[in-house]
């Protein structure tokens, strides 16, 4: 029986280091999975390391000894004025060793990885055979300098492939991709693998009038085409100056000093080099995969080469067939970007069209680079991840300094009253301590004022969090794709509509709590209100975009939609919450209301509103602010932001920070015998939501460029819904942890 025992507890410890070892290297389990897959550059590397070693594990030592050596080698590379982001192997190599703390995994023991099983864990390359078209899709042409983006073809271009062609490639849209304008449409551009074309011309546009004028400001406003091949974005390179930037200008601006002009003078962009770069390899997979798209934009004016009036107007002339008459695009040509023959946007002398001929080159060029690593240039330059680790023990800070003052007050007012609450005490101690004893018969007092609307806040709220909560879950579970357009904000919709149900039964709890009668107008209050402001909003706002012909745009069908989910999905799931919600039995507190509320005397400024709510919401702000800046530049400088698992820390010291500020300011108001804290509980947090609004503004004085007054109204617009969210989101925490505290003082004290 003991052997038994013994070997029984054995087997538990066994199991229990297993356990641990797991927990501690995520990353090995990962690794494992993924190892069976050929397609990761994980194996390279590993077999690499081993034949450097001879297969040797490698020590601590040796392995700080080959860091010191790797720094001092790719620090003279710099030295040399090697670049960083052309596809040579050297290059390759700075770009790894410069991304190599991003490019790990796990949480504890943090193992090497590619940066494609960092972004993309789990997704495999595309192999194409010699000739097999590769489809390329435009996005949208945009700025950072107005976010009006518009749709490649309301652009003078080229027309879009043939109907049979597009059905051929073309990808489904969800929700978040209609709501954000995402329109993957088919580029008119022809790309067979590894077949190279010389100067191709495309066709021929006629523009003159508004639209000169409207090409002339996108131009002005440094509009870029975006483009994708193989899942990859378009980038344009400069290895003398080391940068590569996503997407190519529409044209350029000239100032006066360079034409000799009074005036500025706009030139377009009309054909495009593109350079292919991909990975051929027989021995470990067949056909070719694709590492890198770049493109090289040159303007040129077809008219000084030769007559290209006679050609068809808006066809697409390499399908067609019809490139005889384009004497300035030769397939043995390569056209340059000349002073002498930059196509001016102006119409002619007396007012006639302007006659601009689009073409293209195509350049394939093999590579050494593994398809793991075609990642690396695009997060050349973006910050490093000991960034998000200081802006998280930044907040673990404050919530440490805020937890010492709820321990202090929990120790202080609840050890001693429970030990000696019976006992005699001093005259100093008792006019100390009995402060927020006294409003005993008050503290549980449901609301005088709008009951109703504070139960509709707290349920949204908690309806926010649970949806915000549950899709940063999803996304570090690997269910969200981050290479598909919108799939995250269609998370956020389809979670928010099925958090429907928490949101009805915390407001139904709350509200039958305050003993009131009108549940259903309750009810239908939580499932209306918060949706109705974002969308009244978001409509007022599309009519505007609307207007302008902005891509993003909403269609009356997306909005048809989004109703029918609201009413047919959200609202009913609401009232089911609800019904629970009123089933439920009422909350019980521990002490009896008085019949008469206890007269509230005069409290100090600093603790009365608003001063008390700016001061309670600048730590919950404080808590995030670092990492609100990355957030920021994600979505409004198009920066890429991937590290949902710092997100979702930051969100959780966010919640700590709100509970506790909340209990902080609870008990200082009961001290001076203030039992009205239901609102000001609220308020106190859901003020962060305020400082969010105003670092907003600052971001958008000192960091975006915006253009017009509709830019500036569309960044406001979208940031105070932001805002909207984060209020309710950090209110309900606040009100919530109050009255959990309220609740557990009270009653852990004996009250005659």
């Amino acid at each position: 029986m003991a052997r038994s025992t013994c070997s029984a507890r054995l087997l538990i410890r066994t199991a229990l280091l297993l356990s641990i070892c797991f927990l501690l290297n995520p990353a090995d389990a990962g690794r494992r999975g993924f190892r069976k897959n050929k397609h990761d550059g994980g194996e390279e590397r590993r077999a690499q390391e081993d034949d450097e070693k001879g297969g040797r594990r490698v020590g601590r030592k040796e392995r700080k000894r080959l860091e010191r050596e790797k720094a001092v080698k790719f620090a003279q590379m710099k030295a040399d004025g090697q670049d960083q982001i052309s596809m040579t192997k050297e290059a390759a190599e700075l770009r790894s060793y410069e991304l190599r703390k991003k490019k790990k995994k796990g949480l504890f023991r943090r193992k090497e990885a590619s940066l494609a099983q960092v972004l993309f864990p789990g997704a495999s390359p595309e192999e194409y055979s010699e000739r097999e078209p590769v489809p390329a899709f435009v996005e949208q042409v945009e700025s950072k300098r107005t976010h009006l983006p518009f749709d490649f073809y309301d652009l003078p271009s080229c027309p879009e492939p043939a109907e049979k062609i597009q059905k051929r490639f073309r990808q489904r849209k969800n929700l978040g991709s209609r709501l954000m304008g995402y329109k993957l449409r088919m580029s008119p551009y022809n790309f067979p693998t590894k077949v190279d074309k010389g100067c191709t011309p495309l066709c021929v546009v006629e523009i003159g009038g508004k639209k000169l004028r409207w090409l002339r400001k996108l131009v002005d406003r440094q509009y870029r085409v975006h483009l994708t091949l193989d899942q990859l974005p378009l980038l344009m390179r400069s290895r003398e100056l080391n940068y590569a930037v996503r997407g190519y200008p529409v044209g350029f601006k000239a100032p006066p000093t360079f034409t000799g002009l009074q005036e500025d003078e706009f030139y377009l962009y009309n054909h495009i080099k593109f350079t292919i770069t991909y990975r051929e390899e027989p021995n470990e997979f067949e056909g070719v995969r694709i590492i890198g798209f770049d493109a090289h934009p040159v303007s040129i004016d077809y008219r000084k080469e030769g007559e290209i009036k006679s050609l068809t107007q808006d066809t697409n002339l390499e399908a067609a067939g019809k490139a005889d008459g384009f004497s300035g695009c030769q397939a043995d040509s390569s056209p340059i970007n000349d002073p002498e023959s930059y196509l001016k946007l102006r119409s002619g002398s007396s007012g006639e069209p302007l006659n601009i001929g689009f073409s293209y080159e195509v350049h394939w060029q093999e590579t050494d680079i593994t398809w793991s690593d075609r990642w690396d240039v695009y997060l050349v330059g973006s910050p490093d991840d000991e960034i998000h680790y200081f802006a998280i023990v930044n907040s673990l800070m404050i919530v440490v300094f805020l937890t010492g003052a709820v321990a202090t007050i929990m120790i202080r007012t609840l050890k001693k009253d429970i030990a000696g609450y019976n006992e005699m005490q001093t005259i100093e101690e008792a006019q100390e301590e009995t402060g927020w004893k006294l409003v005993h018969g008050d503290v549980f007092r449901p609301p005088q004022s709008y009951p109703m609307l504070l139960c509709v806040l707290v349920g949204s709220g908690a309806q926010i969090g649970s949806a915000f909560f549950a899709t940063l879950f999803a996304s570090m579970l690997r269910m969200l794709n981050p290479i598909k357009k919108g799939q995250a904000l269609t998370a956020v919709v389809v979670l928010y509509v099925f958090c429907g149900v928490i949101g009805g039964y915390v407001s139904a709890r709350l509200y039958k709590f305050c003993d009131a009668k009108a549940w259903k107008r309750n009810t239908i209050a939580t499932a209306l209100a918060f949706p109705a402001v974002i969308v009244s909003m978001f409509m007022v706002l599309n009519i505007f975009l609307r207007i302008v012909g902005a891509a993003t745009a909403v269609s009356f069908l997306t909005v048809f939609f989004i109703f029918l989910l609201w009413g047919c999905v959200a609202t009913p799931l609401v009232f089911v919450g609800s019904y629970f919600g009123y089933r439920a039995d009422k909350i019980e507190v521990p002490t009896k209301t008085n019949q008469i509320a206890r007269f509230i005397p005069e409290v100090p400024y600093y603790a009365a509103p608003p001063i008390s709510n700016m001061i309670a919401g600048m730590l919950p702000f404080g808590s995030v602010c670092i990492e609100l800046f990355f957030i920021m530049s994600a979505l409004w400088l198009h920066q890429l932001y991937y590290i949902m698992g710092f997100l979702l820390a930051v969100v959780a010291i966010l919640g700590a920070t709100c509970a506790q500020v909340s209990c902080v300011m609870c008990y200082l108001q009961l001290c001076v015998e203030d039992h009205r804290w239901w609102w000001k509980s609220f308020f106190n947090c859901a003020s962060a939501g305020v400082y969010l609004f105003l670092y907003s503004i600052w971001f958008l004085a000192s960091k975006l460029e915006l253009v017009g007054i509709l830019p500036v109204m569309v960044y406001l617009t979208y940031m105070s819904m932001i805002s909207l969210a984060f209020s309710l989101f950090c209110g309900t925490v606040g009100y919530l942890s109050c009255f959990w505290f309220t609740r557990r003082i009270y009653g852990a004290v004996k009250v005659d």
